[in-house]
C-alpha cells in the first residue's frame, strides 16, 4: 500500500518528466540532424551547380554544344548525381545528362519550374534559399534534391561572336541539377533510431536509479517509521527508529524518537500517580480503620493509666501501651502525607511569610521543649512562584527535625533567609541522559552523591570498564574507577550499545583532550571533560537561557548533628536517624516538594555541633 501511495507516485511522476524532456531532446535532436545534414547537401549541390557552370561557359560563349553536352553528360555520371539539365526560356530541354530529354518542354507548373513562374511571367531575380526544392518523382521513388540557378546574360554573352542572344535579354536560362537524397535519408534513419535508442536506454537506465534512490532515501525511512507507529500503536513504547541522517526524514525519526520518549515518560508518570494515587487511597482507608481503634485504645490505655497511679507495675505497662499507640498513629499521618504528593500549585507568593506561619504553627511545641527559634530573614526577598502549602510543610517538617534533634537539651534554630544569584553548574541535575540510539545513561542502581548516576563505558585497547559521573550538572565528583589517562586514547561509549559517545571533531577548550557528549530531552547536549584536573562542562541551551535568581532558605539547629555516613541517605524514604521515634518519611517528602518547584535542598552537618539544611528555590518558574 505505501509503495503505491508513495514510492510508484514518485517514480511515475519523476519518470513522466524524465520521458517527457528526453522526448522532447530527441525530437529536436533529430530535427536539428535532419536540418544539418540537408543543409550541407543543399550546400554541396549549390557548389556542384556552381562548377557546372563554370564548367561549360568556355564551350557557351563559342557556342560548342557538342562540348557542352560532353562535358554535361560527363559531369551527370557521378553517383551523387541524378540528372543535370538546362532549360531556356521557353522552357525546353535544350542540354541534359541523359540524352531523351533533350528537346521536350517542362511543365511550367512542375517542381523544378513553379518556383519561377509562380507569379505568371518568369522572375529575373530569386534568393538563394528558393532555388531549392526536395521532391518524390513517383509516389514509390526516393526523394530527390533539385537545385535551379539562373544563367544571366552577361556582357561576356551578348558581346561574343555568336551573338546569340540580344543584350536586353536578362536570363538566358536556367541549369537544373537533381541530386538523390537516398543516403541522406538512410543516415537520418540511423540516427533517428540511435536516438530513440539512446532516449529508451535513458529513460529505462534513469527510472531505475531513481527507483533505487526513492526506495533507498524515502521508502525505507518512511516503512521504518510505519512500522515504528505500529509497534507504538500496540503498546510498545521503547521501540526506536533508527537515524541514518540529518535530512527531513532523520530529523523525523530523531523527533519520533522524543515523543516514543516522552510518551514513555508521560506514561511513566502516570503510572506512578495511579500508584500513588491508589497509595493514597490506600493510607486514606489504613487511616480511618486504624486511627478509629487506634483512638479507643488510646483512650482507654490513657484512662487506665489514670486509674493505675498507684499500681506501678501496671502504670508502665500502660505507659507503654500510650507511647506505642500515639507512635502508630504519627505513622500513618505520615505514610498519608507521603502518598498525598501532589502536583504544586504555583503562585507569587512572600516566602518570610510562608515561614512565619511554619514558626506560628510549632511554637507551643518548640515552648515546651524550650527551643529557642532565632530568624533572621531578608525583608527585600522578590516574590517568589511556589505553592505555599507545601513549602509551609517543608519549613514546619525541617523546624520539627530540628527540635527532635535538640531534644531535652535547651537549643537554638536559626533560620535565615536571602536572595543569591547561582549558575546551573552545582544546582541542576541532569535526570534524563540519552545515547545517539536513545539509550537512557541514568543507572538509578548506581548512585554518586545520593543520586542516579550517568553511566558510561570507557575502552582503552583492550581495557575496558564502567565510569558513573554526577548528575549535578558540573560536578566533578564522579567514580572513574581506575580510568586510563587521556593521552593513551580512551573512548567513551553507551553501556548498551556499545555507540560512540565522543564529541567528534571537538576538544576541550581549556586542555584539548577529547571530550564526552550526551542528549538531554528537549534541553539538547551536555558535553564534558574528564581529565584530571580540568572539569570543563558545557550545556550550551541551559547556559543561555538560565534563570540565575534564587532564594536562600537555611534551617540551622545546635542538636546532636548526622554521621557522615547517613548523610548520603537521609532523603530515601524510611531512613531515619531517630530510631524507633521517627518514621522516615518527613524528609523524603521535604526533597519531593523541593524538586517539583525546581530547587535544591543539601545538608551540612557534624556530629555533636549541629546541622543546617540549605534550601534554594529559583525566583521564577
Amino acid at each position: 500500500m505505501l509503495n503505491s501511495k508513495i514510492s510508484l507516485k514518485l517514480n511515475l511522476g519523476v519518470v513522466s518528466t524524465v520521458l517527457v524532456v528526453i522526448g522532447v531532446f530527441a525530437f529536436f535532436n533529430i530535427q536539428s540532424e535532419k536540418k544539418s545534414l540537408l543543409t550541407e547537401v543543399e550546400r554541396h549541390a549549390n557548389q556542384l551547380s556552381e562548377a557546372v557552370k563554370s564548367d561549360t561557359e568556355y564551350d557557351m560563349l563559342h557556342n560548342d554544344r557538342k562540348g557542352i553536352h560532353e562535358s554535361i553528360r560527363r559531369i551527370g555520371k557521378q553517383v551523387s548525381i541524378d540528372r543535370i539539365r538546362v532549360f531556356n526560356k521557353s522552357g525546353e530541354i535544350i542540354y541534359s545528362s541523359v540524352a531523351t530529354e533533350i528537346g521536350r518542354m517542362v511543365d511550367k507548373k512542375a517542381e523544378s519550374c513553379y518556383r519561377c513562374h509562380s507569379a505568371g511571367e518568369p522572375l529575373e531575380q530569386l534568393e538563394q534559399k528558393e532555388r531549392t526544392r526536395i521532391f518524390r518523382p513517383y509516389p514509390d521513388s526516393s526523394r530527390l534534391l533539385g537545385i535551379i540557378n539562373p544563367i544571366y546574360n552577361e556582357q561576356s554573352c551578348w558581346s561574343a561572336a555568336c551573338h546569340a542572344h540580344p543584350e536586353t535579354q536578362v536570363v538566358l536560362g536556367v541549369l537544373d541539377v537533381t541530386m538523390p537524397l537516398t543516403e541522406v535519408d538512410r543516415n537520418i534513419r540511423h540516427s533517428q533510431l540511435a536516438i530513440v535508442i539512446f532516449a529508451v536506454s535513458a529513460i529505462i537506465i534513469l527510472s531505475l536509479i531513481i527507483g533505487l534512490l526513492v526506495r533507498w532515501w524515502i521508502d525505507r525511512p518512511v516503512q521504518a517509521l510505519l512500522t515504528a507507529t505500529r509497534h507504538v500503536a500496540g503498546g510498545n513504547l521503547g521501540y526506536r527508529v533508527e537515524v541514518k541522517g540529518d535530512d527531513e526524514l532523520g530529523m523525523l525519526a530523531r523527533s519520533f524518537n522524543n515523543m516514543t520518549d516522552n510518551l514513555a515518560e508521560a506514561r511513566l508518570q502516570l503510572f506512578q500517580s495511579d500508584k500513588l494515587a491508589s497509595l493514597g487511597r490506600l493510607a486514606a482507608g489504613v487511616a480511618h480503620e486504624i486511627n478509629n481503634p487506634l483512638t479507643a485504645v488510646l483512650t482507654n490505655s490513657s484512662y487506665l493509666l489514670k486509674r493505675a497511679q498507684g499500681q506501678p507495675e501496671t502504670a508502665d505497662d500502660l505507659q507503654v501501651i500510650v507511647s506505642e499507640t500515639i507512635r502508630c498513629r504519627e505513622i500513618v499521618k505520615s505514610l498519608l502525607d507521603f502518598a498525598r504528593q501532589t502536583v504544586p500549585k504555583k503562585r507569587k507568593a512572600d516566602i518570610n511569610e510562608i515561614i512565619g506561619r511554619a514558626a506560628t504553627v510549632i511554637e507551643n511545641q518548640l515552648s515546651m521543649r524550650q527551643v529557642e527559634l532565632v530568624m533572621d530573614l531578608d525583608t527585600t526577598l522578590p516574590n517568589v512562584t511556589l505553592d505555599a502549602n507545601q513549602i509551609q510543610q517543608v519549613f514546619i517538617n525541617l523546624m520539627v527535625n530540628a527540635s527532635d534533634a535538640i531534644g531535652e537539651n535547651r537549643g537554638t534554630i536559626n533560620v535565615t533567609s536571602k536572595a543569591i544569584s547561582l549558575g546551573p553548574t552545582g544546582v541542576l541535575q541532569i535526570k534524563r541522559a540519552l545515547c545517539p540510539k536513545r539509550h537512557d545513561l541514568v543507572d538509578r542502581k548506581i548512585q554518586v552523591d545520593a543520586k542516579p548516576a550517568i553511566s558510561m563505558r570507557y575502552r582503552k585497547k583492550k581495557q575496558t570498564g564502567l565510569i558513573h559521573l554526577n548528575p549535578m550538572y558540573g560536578s566533578t565528583e564522579h567514580h572513574l574507577n581506575g580510568m586510563p589517562a587521556f593521552d593513551e586514547g580512551v573512548e567513551f561509549l553507551c553501556p548498551d550499545c556499545s555507540t560512540s559517545l565522543m564529541a567528534e571533531g571537538e576538544f576541550c577548550p581549556h586542555c584539548e583532550a577529547p571530550i564526552y557528549a550526551f542528549e538531554v530531552p528537549l534541553k539538547g547536549l551536555v558535553q564534558g571533560c574528564l581529565r584530571d584536573g580540568c572539569g570543563w562542562h558545557q550545556w550550551e541551551q541551559i547556559d543561555s537561557a538560565w534563570n540565575d535568581k534564587y532564594v536562600e532558605i537555611r534551617v540551622t539547629d545546635d542538636g546532636c548533628g548526622i554521621p557522615k555516613t547517613q548523610i548520603s541517605k537521609l532523603f530515601e524514604p524510611f531512613a531515619t536517624t531517630k530510631g524507633q521515634k521517627g518514621t522516615g518519611l518527613g524528609l523524603a517528602v521535604t526533597w519531593g516538594i523541593v524538586d517539583n518547584h525546581n530547587g535544591t535542598i543539601s545538608v551540612e552537618s557534624e556530629v555533636g555541633a549541629g546541622t543546617t539544611f540549605i534550601i534554594r528555590i529559583p525566583v521564577g518558574l
